[in-house]
């Protein structure tokens, strides 16, 4: 099962190369995201119902961490989508509230039905021992009082609480999403005035442009502590005149690049060292 899920999980990286979160695409992005994930998990489906489990551990790691990785996507992007579809238009007060509403809905979401919860507690501290009770088929004690949708969920590829792992992956997506939003409404209003979009213009990918951008903030070029990924990304937005969409998914593709994982970086070593070599230095 393993193997088959590798297989499944890099088809769902090639799904994502080739989207982005650009604001004049959001929503076909998310929407073809939505059905590439939705035909993943229809074929992870297949695939247990015609092989099984080997054993207790290996019906366990798919309960807990495969079929959540495929699914806690499945619903933020779906998510996504319904929020960019009824979203008002881009920029002024009512595009702000919109986004903050949605994350104080959010925030009051995790609040009041996840991080109170013992499950959660439990999954987020690491722990194992009740694994046999959360993620093996048939073992929900309804006497508990689950949720209405466990009644109508498919006992031979669900086991309740791989649901409750992929709600909680979906609203961490979620959330750094809805704050993405909110910082670029900020750093637009920040930079309304200053831009450099007369001056320069980024000419490269725009992988280019966040392997370079994580590259300075791995070696800590920078020394303002306040200055994460999110607001560096609005700044090199803003210089080069470019929309980098979702810094963080783009980067999570860079980690499982085949060879060399710093494309651009390597490309910019080699092209200084051939501008060194041939004596063009000022």
């Amino acid at each position: 099962m393993k193997n088959y899920f590798q297989t499944v999980q890099l088809k769902m990286l090639e799904g994502e190369q080739k989207i982005s979160f650009d604001h004049s695409t959001i929503i076909e992005d998310s929407r073809q995201m939505t059905l590439v994930l939705k035909d993943l998990l229809e074929q992870l489906k297949k695939e247990v119902m015609i092989r099984g489990f080997k054993n207790e551990a290996e019906e366990i790691e798919f309960f807990k961490t495969m079929k959540p990785t495929i699914l806690g996507k499945l619903l933020f992007y779906n998510k996504v989508f319904r929020i960019e579809t009824a979203r008002p238009t881009k920029g002024g007060a009512l595009y702000k509230h919109y986004y903050e509403e949605k994350l104080e809905h959010l925030e009051r979401y995790y609040k009041d039905a996840i991080s109170k919860s013992k499950f959660y507690q439990y999954y987020r501290s690491g722990s194992t021992h009740k694994d046999c009770c959360f993620f093996i088929r048939g073992k929900i004690d309804i006497t508990t009082g689950v949720k209405g949708f466990v009644f109508e969920a498919d006992p031979g590829f669900s086991t309740y609480y791989d649901y409750k792992v992929s709600k909680i992956i979906e609203c961490d997506l979620l959330y750094d999403y809805l704050i993405l939003r909110l910082e670029e409404y900020s750093g637009y209003k920040s930079f309304s005035g200053k831009s450099f979009s007369e001056l320069l213009q980024w000419v490269d990918s725009k992988n280019a442009l966040i392997e370079l951008l994580y590259g300075i903030y791995a070696v800590k070029s920078l020394g303002n502590s306040e200055l994460g990924i999110k607001k560096l990304g609005i700044i090199f937005e803003h210089i080069f005149n470019i929309q980098l969409g979702d810094l963080h998914h783009a980067f999570h593709r860079m980690k499982y690049r085949t060879g060399d994982r710093c494309l651009y970086l390597t490309k910019m070593k080699k092209a200084l060292e051939r501008y060194m070599d041939d004596g063009f230095i000022d």
